[in-house]
C-alpha cells in the first residue's frame, strides 16, 4: 500500500511546485525582509552547486559560460521558466532547474542579483571604442546605457565574451537555441566585425 501511495504524493508535490507563480512569489519575498534573508541563504547554498559552471558568486571563469552576477532577479526568474517549459533549450540546465523547488529558484536569483560582476580589462581599446559607437546607436534602447538591462532585458555589462559572441551570431542566423524577433532583426544588420566590436565594449562595462 505504501509503495503505491508514495509516488502519488510525490507527483502531487511536483504539481504544487510547478503551479507556483514564480514572478509573484519573487515580489512577495523581495518585499518581506525575513523572507528575503531566508531566501538569500537558500540561494547561496544552491549557488555553491551552480558555481561549478557559473563561477564563484556568478562570475564565470569560462568565456563560453555566462555570468549570472548582477542580473535582474525578475529577468533570471523568467529564464528559469523558459528552461523549464522548453522555450530555452539546454539539456543540462533543464534537468538542474526541474530538480529545484520554487524557494530554491527564488533564493538563487536573489543571491546572484546581489553579487558584483568582476570587471574585465580592455585588451583592445580601439575595438572597444568601435563597439561603444555601435552600442550607442542600437543596443542601449533595450539593455540600457549602462548595459544593466531590466526585468525584461538581460544585463550584458561585463558578460563573458565567447558567450556574447555565440549568442549574437545565433540570433543573427536564426538557428540558435534562443529565438527572439527583435534580436534577430537587430543582429541581421551586424557583420562579424560589428559583433566582435560590441563584445569587446560590453565585456568591459561594469
Amino acid at each position: 500500500m505504501y509503495a503505491v501511495a508514495a509516488p502519488a504524493i510525490a507527483q502531487s508535490t511536483r504539481t504544487r511546485v510547478a503551479e507556483v507563480d514564480l514572478p509573484a512569489r519573487l515580489k512577495e519575498v523581495e518585499h518581506d525582509a525575513k523572507l528575503s534573508e531566508s531566501a538569500f541563504k537558500t540561494g547561496r547554498k544552491v549557488a555553491a552547486v551552480c558555481a561549478n559552471c557559473h563561477g564563484e558568486g556568478g562570475n564565470s571563469l569560462k568565456p563560453e559560460i555566462p555570468n549570472l552576477a548582477g542580473q535582474n532577479p525578475a529577468y533570471l526568474i523568467e529564464q528559469l521558466r523558459k528552461f523549464a517549459d522548453g522555450r530555452r533549450r539546454n539539456e543540462f540546465m533543464e534537468g538542474m532547474i526541474k530538480a529545484m523547488n520554487s524557494d530554491e529558484k527564488i533564493g538563487m536569483v536573489l543571491f546572484y542579483a546581489n553579487q558584483k560582476v568582476v570587471r574585465k580589462t580592455v585588451s583592445n581599446p580601439a575595438l572597444a571604442a568601435k563597439g561603444k559607437e555601435h552600442y550607442s546607436k542600437t543596443c542601449w534602447r533595450c539593455h540600457g546605457e549602462d548595459g544593466r538591462g531590466n526585468e525584461k532585458f538581460a544585463r550584458i555589462a561585463g558578460q563573458q565574451p565567447d558567450y556574447l559572441r555565440a549568442t549574437l551570431r545565433g540570433y543573427r542566423a536564426g538557428t540558435g537555441l534562443r529565438i527572439d524577433p527583435l534580436m534577430a532583426a537587430t543582429t541581421q544588420l551586424m557583420t562579424d566585425a560589428d559583433i566582435d566590436a560590441v563584445v569587446a565594449y560590453v565585456m568591459s562595462m561594469e
